[in-house]
């Protein structure tokens, strides 16, 4: 496995392993994580730490398991906090993986991808609820931000139009 790899080797030659095994190049292992190829570059060169979500999206990649998931589609700095937890309902555990996507195309790449991933259903924007739904054949449920975090968002414009005045 990745990770035993990595807390055994160390990264780069963990990854270096694991690259050559498939054929795959580092643009391709980041494309499909979602990183840039110089982030990841970086990292394997080790002049950079890899944060823990990166590390658990190329495990995902090297060591894709048979557990239960739900996808959420959304941006990185709201996937950071909650990726990778497990949730368990009615005796089944469920694994959050979180998809990045910040354009349309992005977000349909990513629930095609999830599908593919064997997700279990997928989380995402209400705006692109409908358009999901029709793409795939699992169960997909829209995020709906409640009346707080629409007045925490009306207070930093708030505070940014002040800014400009």
């Amino acid at each position: 496995m990745f990770l035993q790899r990595v807390v055994r080797d160390g990264f780069k030659p963990a990854l270096e392993y694991e690259l050559e095994r498939r054929g795959m190049t580092i643009r391709e292992l980041a494309k499909l994580i979602d990183v840039s190829p110089a982030v990841l570059y970086k990292i394997s060169c080790g002049k950079r730490d890899p944060r823990l979500s990166t590390l658990i999206a190329i495990s995902e990649v090297f060591d894709p398991s048979d557990e239960h998931s739900i996808a959420i589609i959304s941006a990185k700095f709201l996937l950071d906090e909650i990726a990778g937890e497990k949730i368990e309902i009615d005796g089944v555990s469920y694994a959050i993986k979180g998809y990045t996507a910040h354009t349309l195309d992005e977000c349909i790449q990513c629930a095609v991808r999830a599908e593919k991933d064997g997700a279990s259903g997928i989380i995402c924007a209400p705006i692109l609820t409908s358009l999901i739904e029709r793409l795939v054949d699992i169960p997909v449920v829209q995020i709906r931000p409640d009346e707080d975090s629409y007045r925490a968002a009306i207070d930093v414009m708030v505070r940014q139009l002040s800014k400009n005045f």
